[in-house]
């Protein structure tokens, strides 16, 4: 059982399909690099992300992006192995992501890949 997550006070929602940490580009006008943070892909096709593990089903996720229709991919222009990109559909701005592996990068890109085209 997993305390203070919606899976202990709702024991029939689906599981995640995805969950892990992974590096995340920031762009922001003062940061700027990667921060590494915890994210949780759900059945719904909903990519949600915390600061750490422990925020999961405590705090609300620091982002939610659909990722239905959104254009996802490794990516190599910037440089640095286990990398890859989303494109929500919204297409207002583009997500790198870096992976510890390109085993736990195929893991990550084969969910999404399924959320993308449900």
């Amino acid at each position: 059982m997993v305390v203070g997550s919606d899976i202990s006070r709702y024991p029939n929602t689906p599981r995640p399909t995805c969950r892990g940490y992974l590096h995340k580009r920031t762009q922001s006008a003062i940061l700027k690099g990667w921060r590494k943070r915890w994210f949780v892909l759900k059945h719904n096709g909903y990519l949600h992300y915390y600061k750490h593990k422990k925020d999961e089903g405590k705090c609300r996720p620091l982002e939610v992006m659909k990722l239905e229709g959104a254009e996802i991919g490794v990516d190599t222009s910037l440089g640095k192995p286990f990398v890859f990109k989303c494109i929500p559909q919204s297409g207002s701005r583009i997500f790198y992501f870096c992976a510890t592996s390109n085993q736990e990068m195929k893991r990550w890109l084969e969910a999404m890949d399924k959320a993308v085209h449900p």
